[in-house]
């Protein structure tokens, strides 16, 4: 969307509110959410990027970057880089306010045209006229829209047509649902409650939106209180605006429309910004094996039953556990192992058994089995070419093969 559009958009906002109709259809697409007086003078956002009723629009991602650069600039992000805002959370908190705004749209077509309405008098009968213009009078002094930000019109002018107490209110609700959506509070000092909810009937407010549309039909998926289900995402996924925008596109993505490839686009978007990034290559230094083609062969002599000889391995600790339970009783020495057993492995024509397990274990993986939840394991075995410890395994008695399992070539090794 470019400059000119975003003008012609403005204007066209213009007209519809001097014609008083209560609601817009955009083909271009924008983000919006509430930006405070303070903060758009805080970090001089450009006017350009707001509406007439002084939501930020984001036409494209380029714009959305330049807002979180603005912010960035005015944070110390060398000393505390973790105050730093990523134009993708930006984006995403842009499009989940957007979306709320579009389901309450579709409420208002599908259940009741009149809700906007309605819900106005049932707050001002609630609580009084007087409070409840107070309140919507502060908001729009914290919040302005821009005939009041800019001054062509005061907060009283503004707020005397029905059509901008209406829109006024929707936009307290939904300011109201970002403030409690802790996956916004990193953001917080754009959109504020406190002031409103300090001097105002504010709260009060809110709290009885969610009685006057317990007795409207209710709506979504799961047939919900309209409050309950604009507040679903945040309950569902508190701290993560990723995984706001995955719960919407799971539970709302058949009424998403338009917005569910802008809603994979911003999840795109917020996965290449969490990608590890490194500042370059490090200094690498290449390996060398000069005099290694000198070093000497140690291999094990050959024998004459090694090219002959079919191995069966076991685990001993796993084995003699199999043995015991298979014959009723205790099985721990190399010793105990049924003659019967060796002679089934040598029909099945294996002529080495090769125990894993004789070699002591080490102290070091012991502990670190038990930490990770495996009190009874062992640990690892030493093997031989440690420098730790070569020794045999005294807590597995009969590791010296009886004569008689010599005599049946069954061989341990």
């Amino acid at each position: 969307m470019t400059g000119k559009q975003i003008t012609q958009i403005r204007m066209t906002l213009k007209q519809l509110e001097k014609t008083g109709q209560s609601s817009i259809c955009l083909k271009d697409n924008f983000f919006e959410f509430h930006i405070s007086r303070q903060s758009r003078q805080k970090y001089s956002f450009e006017e350009s990027l707001f509406q007439i009723s002084g939501n930020v629009i984001f036409a494209n991602f380029q714009a959305t970057w330049t807002f979180a650069q603005k912010i960035n600039q005015k944070r110390d992000v060398i000393n505390f880089p973790e105050t730093a805002v990523r134009a993708g959370e930006i984006n995403a908190m842009g499009l989940i306010d957007e979306i709320l705004h579009y389901v309450i749209g579709l409420y208002r077509e599908q259940k009741n045209t009149k809700v906007s309405q309605q819900a106005l008098k049932w707050i001002e009968e609630k609580i009084g006229i007087k409070d409840v213009n107070s309140a919507l009078e502060k908001f729009t002094e914290e919040f302005p829209p821009m005939a009041v930000y800019s001054g062509e019109s005061t907060t009283k002018e503004y707020l005397k047509t029905r059509q901008h107490r209406e829109m006024a209110l929707e936009e307290l609700m939904l300011l109201w649902l970002a403030n409690l959506n802790p996956a916004f509070s990193p953001f917080l000092e754009l959109f504020d409650d406190e002031q409103l909810e300090k001097f105002t009937v504010y709260r009060n407010i809110s709290e009885s939106l969610y009685d006057f549309f317990e007795q409207q039909p209710k709506y979504g998926p799961e047939n919900q209180n309209l409050v309950d289900m604009l507040r679903s995402p945040a309950i569902a996924e508190p701290y993560s605006l990723s995984g706001q925008l995955d719960y919407i596109q799971q539970k709302w993505g058949f009424m998403l429309g338009k917005f569910l490839f802008r809603l994979l686009r911003s999840l795109d978007i917020i996965r290449e910004e969490q990608k590890a990034r490194f500042l370059g290559p490090a200094l690498s230094e290449v390996a060398t094996f000069t005099g290694l083609e000198i070093e000497p062969e140690r291999f094990s002599p050959d024998k004459d039953w090694m090219p002959r000889v079919v191995l069966m391995a076991k685990s001993t600790y796993v084995w003699l556990d199999q043995l015991s339970k298979k014959y009723q009783k205790n099985i721990s020495h190399l010793d105990q192992i049924p003659d019967e057993e060796l002679d089934q492995l040598a029909r099945w024509g294996f002529t080495g058994l090769w125990l894993i397990g004789l070699w002591e274990r080490s102290d070091a993986s012991r502990r670190i089995k038990q930490l990770c939840g495996n009190p009874g394991s062992p640990g690892f075995e030493v093997r031989q070419n440690s420098s730790i410890n070569q020794s045999i395994n005294v807590k597995l008695p009969g590791v010296c093969v009886p004569q008689n399992r010599a005599e049946r070539k069954i061989v341990t090794r």
